[in-house]
């Protein structure tokens, strides 16, 4: 097959559709916009549903309500609709229903530039939450990931029942570049999985090894309890110390006993490097650039690029960190990321080289602070 120009977005909602996406809502918000856009023109010849809703809030709610009668759901929005989304983030957290949401970031704080890109949402993804538990989070950091990484979001939370973020940037939503679907190599789809047979059936009944319980949907021949109050197994409201600590604990449990398993890198080890770039997203572009040049000017420097972000990737980053004798750290922010490899490499150097002003972080840039620290 030719190679195709295709935006970011467009990658995702392509990706989405691949991976059995049927359901689709949205508030109009740069820079996600476009996807709602194409799963507008998609969904509906598929017998899916696409809507335009009347705000974020709406939004990620029918879409819950789709997921617990038993469809595979999305939604996208920036860092505004992220603020609203978060009390129906924890929703779906401690009802563990399946979703998959989109945060194309752009430079914050509040309505902040709605033209410009930034990474400044990334600790919020993780903590924004009532309760703190975990989540997954993935970072594209390009046209081929966006459609990837999508199909792997949709595959996570169904297996995980859980909400996956999918948390990429304006430069990559808006820009287009040539892709070889030939080559995208996408995941095969995973299903939510049935409760256990010969058993009576309890919404958050788990069975060894499985970490998440098994799926009946709302409105079935099954009677399906759902709430959003600290509950037990039988899906009843309880205050029970000990209920509710088997339930949260295996909550959390479910996401960081994966963390291993869940770990999506790019590493680029270079002989004779003392320095180790770590950074992720479009940023990483800019860092790939900038390693080849100071390759070719006899300087080798190793490149980590990080693809999923929470829950995090500690082996990995480790494993990549292990002979650095410093670490430099790039994102488009002014330091988030930056704490959890100071927490994961302590004793190591750390040097950070971040910014937030609506620019792309240049490659010199990245080579200076690579160099000169």
């Amino acid at each position: 097959m030719a190679l195709v120009l295709m935006e970011g977005n467009e990658a995702i909602a392509r990706g989405a559709v691949a991976a059995g996406c049927r359901f689709f809502a949205g508030y109009p918000i740069t820079p996600a916009t476009t996807i709602l856009n194409h799963m507008l023109a998609m969904l509906p010849p598929l017998g899916g549903i696409c809507i335009q809703a009347e705000d974020e809030i709406a939004s990620i709610g029918f879409c819950l309500g789709a997921s617990m009668a038993g469809l595979k759901v999305m939604t996208a929005t920036s860092g505004p609709g992220i603020s609203l989304y978060s009390e129906q983030i924890s929703f779906a957290i401690g009802s563990e229903i399946p979703i998959v949401i989109v945060d194309i970031q752009r430079l914050g704080p509040s309505t902040g530039s709605a033209t410009r890109g930034a990474d400044g949402d990334i600790q919020f993804l993780q903590w924004g939450n009532s309760g703190g538990l975990p989540v997954i989070v993935l970072a594209p950091a390009d046209v081929r990931d966006c459609y990837n990484l999508t199909q792997h979001a949709f595959n996570l939370a169904e297996q995980y029942r859980c909400p996956v973020f999918v948390a990429s940037n304006k430069e990559i939503a808006m820009t287009r570049e040539s892709l070889d679907p030939d080559r995208l190599n996408p995941p095969a789809p995973v299903e939510r999985a049935a409760p256990a047979p010969g058993m009576p059936f309890l919404p958050f009944q788990t069975s060894e090894p499985q970490m998440a319980p098994g799926f009946l949907p709302i409105g079935g021949k099954t009677l399906v309890r759902q709430t959003s109050s600290t509950h037990g197994a039988d899906g009843y409201i309880t205050t029970d110390p000990a209920e509710i600590t088997r339930m949260l604990r295996r909550m959390q449990s479910k996401i960081d006993a994966a963390a291993d398993r869940l770990a999506i890198v790019d590493h680029r080890p270079a002989a004779g490097a003392d320095t180790l770039i770590v950074t992720y997203g479009v940023t990483s572009r800019a860092a790939g650039v900038a390693v080849r040049e100071l390759q070719g000017r006899g300087k080798p420097v190793s490149l980590l690029v990080l693809k999923s972000l929470w829950p995090v990737p500690a082996a990995a980053v480790r494993r990549a960190a292990a002979d650095a004798k410093r670490v430099l750290v790039v994102e488009m922010n002014l330091g988030q990321y930056v704490r959890e490899i100071e927490r994961m490499l302590p004793g190591k150097p750390i040097v950070f080289c971040g910014q937030m002003d609506g620019r792309l972080i240049a490659p010199q840039t990245i080579m200076e602070a690579a160099i000169h620290g």
